[in-house]
């Protein structure tokens, strides 16, 4: 595999390379890049140059580069440092000639840039060889090696001499591919191994080039390969000497039909080791990733436009693809994916998505950890729903075959919903309120298939549980139920949007437990308030937890006047504890399907909409007095017209 070709257009999306330039006084900082720019030795140079610009043609990446030198005076330390801040690579200078100048360089200037953090490629310089002293014995990787282990930042070392023009191009061409071709997120130096988000995105494109999927690229796939990259086919020859330039180093990287994807990796291994990081960046760069390695964000759509009250969901298109997958890597056949098969099918998406919050835990799990199917859909549902830019990343990450936005539908607006008196969507999201100590963790536990603890944890932060709940005439429906910490609910209605994206709510209190109960209805009164106030109305359901306890006294009068009062249901009792959710779940997914019933009315949202019709009804008493009086106005025209004409 060769390198990209030097004439090639610039493909990095950069306009330019920024590169500083530091160091002591007389380390050589100005002389260096006089005799870059003007390729010779100055006579004469001021104590700090202007911007110096090198031409794109100046080396074959194509991309312009700015050399900015800096002051060594102590008053202009803080102009020193707006440069190293703006910096895309840094190259600090020392005198070959003067020892205490490469000492500095670990005792100040790269521990400076790091309480600057200044976080980018530095490229050590040493300055003045023709004035090296002969007898020296020590190499620059004997001087260097201690300072590289200890100052990771520093890319390369070099050594110039302008005054006898040796290696001074090099300089700010190691500098530029610093930039371009940057190693650090590709090799691990301390282990000298491939980072794993560079592992999978290779592996991802070791098995889009193994179009036969026989876990080689052979001959023809290694030369598709090639010329998709470079531009450029292997000869014969050279694919025999690539195959045996891995198999000397590593049996296992060639077999019977090709280079395995352990001899792929270890190419790119061999590659990096050697300096050539250009020609992975290059492979890379022609599979959409960016130099985080990821897709880049001109493969995906900036974002799926939609109303906030809005969501996005996948098509059955997408759906029946994943179920697809599942059982590809459903190894044992167990109708679950354990963790190691989770991690196996995300091994070709730069992490595995899964891992973290919200969606850590949010689905079913077996005892072994395992999705079932409708875990793992539950799982891409409620991801699609939260972020579908992510969605739609880790699915192409995967495979799928298809345009990517195929696999993706905006819903209709909720609004709409209420007015058409039905829903257009397959995912319903459910907003679970309710005061401390209520149940709402063992409510979404329980929609999880998991225990209920007596060991109280009181919930700090939103959570998610998604899960399919069966419909009557076998339809599944994936719920999700978001849980709002009760400290929470005032920051979450800050944003007159927050309801935007909730399909029902459900206010959950501890049926044996008054304060509970009181402070539920508040909370109930302050959302149907908040919906009122925003358009954004929601429909509620009242969840009566613990009702394996006794209940508090005035229980049943109680929740019986708010529910008549606020024209909602009845409140439904439930026992986590006892594994008695009275179907709570198929309920609620019932209520959100019905978008226009159990919206609950406050005494102000009340009083409003009497004050409404009051003033249409005003409207209407003046529109028809109107109407009467023109129509009258009319009539008396047209007989005095007649009276008149037979005058």
């Amino acid at each position: 595999m060769a390198r990209a070709s030097a004439g090639a257009a610039n493909p990095y999306g950069r306009t330019g390379v920024r590169i500083v330039v530091a160091g002591d006084r007389g380390t050589g900082k100005s002389s260096l890049i006089v005799t870059a720019a003007a390729e010779n030795f100055p006579a004469n140079v001021p104590p700090v140059l202007p911007p110096t610009r090198l031409p794109e043609d100046f080396y074959p990446d194509r991309v312009p580069v700015t050399i900015i030198d800096t002051s060594s005076r102590v008053e202009d330390d803080g102009k020193v440092a707006e440069e190293l801040k703006r910096a895309d690579a840094v190259v600090l200078t020392y005198a070959c000639d003067e020892p205490s100048t490469l000492d500095r360089l670990s005792s100040f200037w790269l521990p400076k840039l790091r309480k600057l953090e200044v976080k980018v490629p530095v490229i050590v310089v040493g300055c003045k060889l023709d004035l090296r002293d002969d007898n020296q014995q020590l190499s620059l990787e004997q001087v260097m090696s201690p300072i590289m282990q200890q100052f990771r930042e520093i890319e390369t070392c070099i050594e110039c001499s302008a005054f006898k023009h040796i290696q001074i191009p090099e300089v700010f061409y190691y500098a530029q591919k610093a930039v371009l071709h940057p190693t650090g997120p590709l090799f691990d130096q301390e282990t000298q191994t491939l980072k794993p988000r560079c592992v999978r995105a290779l592996k991802r494109i070791f098995i889009l080039c193994d179009h036969d999927r026989d876990g080689a690229l052979s001959d023809a796939e290694l030369n598709d390969f090639q010329v998709k990259c470079f531009n450029a086919p292997l000869q014969p020859s050279e694919i025999i000497g690539v195959k045996r330039v891995v198999a000397e180093k590593l049996p296992e990287g060639v077999n019977e039909r090709g280079l395995t994807l352990t001899g792929f990796l270890f190419l790119h291994a061999l590659f990096i080791e050697k300096g050539r990081l250009e020609t992975t960046w290059t492979v890379l760069r022609k599979f959409g990733y960016n130099n985080d390695i990821k897709l880049a964000d001109e493969l995906l759509p900036s974002s799926f436009k939609r109303a906030p009250d809005q969501s996005v969901e996948l098509t059955n298109e997408a759906i029946e693809y994943l179920k697809g997958i599942f059982e590809l890597f459903d190894n044992n056949q167990d109708g679950a994916l354990r963790p190691r098969e989770i991690e196996e099918l995300f091994s070709t998406a730069a992490e595995s998505p899964w891992e973290k919050a919200p969606y850590l835990d949010a689905a079913e799990k077996d005892a072994f950890g395992g999705l079932s199917l409708d875990g793992f859909l539950s799982e891409w549902s409620l991801m699609t729903l939260l972020d579908p830019s992510w969605s739609m990343e880790n699915l192409i990450y995967i495979g799928y075959p298809g345009d990517p936005l195929s696999a993706f539908r905006v819903t209709r607006r909720r609004r709409l919903d209420r007015k058409k008196q039905q829903k257009d969507r397959n995912v319903f999201q459910c907003f679970v309120f309710g005061p401390n100590k209520a149940g709402k963790s063992a409510l979404l536990n329980s929609f999880l298939g998991r225990p209920v603890s007596d060991n109280y944890n009181s919930s700090t932060e939103e959570r998610y549980a998604v899960n399919v709940v069966d419909q009557p005439g076998g339809i599944k429906k994936t719920l999700v139920l978001k849980e709002i910490p009760e400290d929470g609910v005032s920051k979450l209605l800050s944003d007159k949007e927050s309801l935007a994206t909730c399909d029902i709510a459900i206010f959950v209190h501890d049926s044996s437990d008054v304060v509970s109960w009181k402070r539920a209805t508040e909370l109930l009164v302050e959302v149907a308030g908040h919906g009122e106030d925003t358009g954004f109305e929601v429909p509620c359901l009242i969840v009566a937890a613990k009702d394996d306890l006794n209940s508090f006294p005035m229980a049943i009068q109680d929740s019986t006047r708010v529910s008549q009062d606020m024209g909602i249901e009845a409140p439904i009792p439930i026992s986590a504890k006892l594994g008695d959710l009275n179907n709570v779940f198929r309920r609620i997914v019932s209520a959100a399907e019905h978008p226009h019933l159990s919206i609950p009315e406050t005494e102000t949202g009340r009083s409003r909409k009497q004050y409404h019709r009051l003033i249409n009804r005003s409207l209407m008493f003046v529109s028809v007095g109107a109407a009467v009086a023109i129509v009258g106005l009319a009539a008396y025209r047209v007989y005095a017209a007649r009276k008149n004409a037979s005058g």
